[in-house]
């Protein structure tokens, strides 16, 4: 396969994070935390980030997406600009879950925890060729995993390890960063769509009036 340029961003978190992956490595990365604007910062990263690889769109091959688990607005924003440039670019977008993400450089198996609502955390046991479906739970509900080896990884993955008596280590890259090498190792290009992948129901109520009849 000819050399691909992968963009790669997420917005799933309350940060920022855009990377360009060519040449074998990712050679231009911003991230920023960010509680909320994603909408409005995300174009101006991705460029500035393309400027910094002293790259254009017409040089992408590729595109990563996070798709989550995450804030319900953010993976709209990130998903929803991801289908765009494909669209536009002529290019496919891959979906990566923040799951995959910490997989990246992982000393696997990994107990991987993502930010949750109420200060919980969605977690994960992550091996070569089997994971745990995800659960959203408070950390001190968090069983022993099967392997008794596991390495805690993201979020309060300290007081992760404190409560089962494990060790804990921070993400190897940024989750841009980590998102554009994860499609880079992957041989074959799915055809769909990246898609949200959410793991509880939104938390806005349904309206309350019936929705107004078309009439055609």
């Amino acid at each position: 396969m000819a050399d691909r340029v992968i963009l790669g961003f997420d917005t799933s978190g309350p940060y920022c994070s855009t990377a360009v992956f060519a040449g074998g490595d990712v050679i231009a990365a911003r991230t920023e935390d960010m509680v909320k604007g994603q909408a409005e910062a995300l174009m101006p990263y991705i460029e500035g980030t393309l400027a910094d690889a002293g790259l254009s769109y017409g040089d992408l091959t590729q595109i990563g997406v996070g798709v989550g688990p995450g804030n319900f607005t953010g993976i709209r924003v990130a998903v929803s600009a991801a289908r765009g440039l494909s669209l536009s670019l002529g290019i496919p977008a891959t979906g990566v879950t923040l799951f995959d993400a910490l997989t990246v450089a992982a000393p696997l198996p990994i107990l991987a925890t993502l930010q949750a609502s109420r200060n919980d955390v969605y977690v994960s046991e992550i091996h070569h060729n089997w994971r745990s479906e995800p659960q959203q739970m408070a950390v001190e509900d968090i069983a022993t995993p099967k392997a008794g080896n596991c390495v805690c990884i993201g979020h309060r993955s300290h007081d992760v390890a404190g409560h089962l008596g494990l060790t804990a280590q921070r993400a190897t890259y940024a989750p841009a960063s980590a998102i554009v090498r994860y499609v880079a190792a992957k041989k074959d290009i799915p055809e769909e769509r990246p898609t949200p992948y959410y793991l509880r129901p939104a938390d806005a109520a349904p309206p309350r009036d019936p929705a107004p009849v078309i009439l055609d």
